[in-house]
C-alpha cells in the first residue's frame, strides 16, 4: 500500500480545526501540497498552515455556501498548482433546535444555512473539481458525513438531512466518475472530539454519549484522518462508492 503523496495536490475544507485540521497535517506528512480552506476563521487557519510545516502549503478562503465564492476557490487552486489531486469535502455546519420552537422563518434561515453548507457546497466543489480534473488524470473525492445521516437526529434534522444527501450524492457521483479515472468516498463518523462537539459533550448528556460506544470514549479527529489518508492513497479504486463507518460501534447498521 502507498500512503506517500508527493506531488500531490489535495484541498481539505474546513481545515482550521478539528477532522479538517488533523487530515492537513497528515497529508502533509505524507508529502502533499495542501490548500487549508477556511470560512471566517482565519487566525486558527493560519495556525494549521504553521502545524504543516516546510513545503509550498496554502491557506485559501471561501464561504462554501456561496457557489460563486466556491467556483473562485477552485479556480484560484487549480491556477496556482494546475491540479487537485484530492478533494477533501470537510466543511461543515450544525445546529440544535426544538423545531416547534421556531417560526417559518427561522425554520427556512436554518434549513438552508445548514443545506447550502454541509451539502450544495461540497456538491458544488465535487462538480468543479471532477471537471477540472477529468482529462488531468483523475482525483479522489472523500465526504464527510456523520452517523447521524443514518439513525435520525430529532434536535438537528437539517444536518441529518444534508449529510444523508452527502452519502447518496457521493455514491452518484462515484457511478459517474469512475470512467475519469475520479473515485468518490465518504466517511461517516460519530461524534469526535472537536470544538464543534465541545458544548455537548460536558455533564450528563456527554457521559451518555460516550457510553453509546462500548469504547466509553469518543473518536478523535486523527481517527477519521486516518481513514481518510487511506481512502485517497493507491490501490483502493475499488472502494469507490463506499460509506465507511467511524463511530466506535455507536450506531451498527447493516
Amino acid at each position: 500500500m502507498n500512503l506517500a503523496f508527493n506531488n500531490k495536490i489535495a484541498l481539505i475544507t474546513g481545515a482550521s480545526r478539528g477532522i479538517g485540521k488533523a487530515a492537513a497535517k497528515m497529508f502533509a506528512e505524507a508529502g502533499a501540497t495542501v490548500i487549508v480552506h477556511y470560512h471566517k476563521n482565519e487566525k486558527a487557519a493560519k495556525k494549521t498552515l504553521e502545524f504543516l510545516g516546510n513545503g509550498n502549503h496554502m491557506k485559501m478562503q471561501a464561504d462554501i455556501s456561496d457557489p460563486e465564492q466556491v467556483d473562485q476557490l477552485i479556480k484560484k487552486c487549480i491556477q496556482t498548482y494546475s491540479k487537485i489531486d484530492v478533494l477533501v469535502n470537510n466543511a461543515g455546519v450544525a445546529e440544535e433546535f426544538d423545531i416547534m420552537g421556531l417560526s417559518y422563518d427561522q425554520w427556512q434561515e436554518t434549513w438552508y444555512k445548514i443545506l447550502n453548507t454541509n451539502l450544495t457546497g461540497a456538491a458544488n466543489c465535487s462538480f468543479l473539481v471532477a471537471k477540472a480534473m477529468k482529462d488531468n488524470g483523475g482525483c479522489k473525492i472523500i465526504n464527510v458525513s456523520s452517523r447521524g445521516a443514518f439513525r435520525g437526529e430529532p434536535d438537528s434534522p437539517a444536518y441529518g438531512a444534508s449529510k444523508a444527501g452527502m452519502n447518496a450524492f457521493g455514491q452518484s457521483m462515484a457511478r459517474a466518475l469512475a470512467k475519469y479515472n475520479i473515485f468518490v468516498y465518504t466517511v461517516a463518523p460519530g461524534f469526535i472530539d472537536t470544538d464543534m462537539a465541545a458544548d455537548i459533550m460536558v455533564g450528563e448528556r456527554g457521559e451518555e454519549i460516550r457510553n453509546q460506544s462500548p469504547l466509553k470514549r469518543i473518536g478523535t479527529p486523527e481517527e477519521v484522518a486516518r481513514t481518510i489518508l487511506f481512502l485517497a492513497s493507491e490501490g483502493t479504486d475499488y472502494l469507490t462508492g463506499c460509506v465507511v463507518d467511524i463511530n466506535g460501534a455507536s450506531y451498527l447498521r447493516t
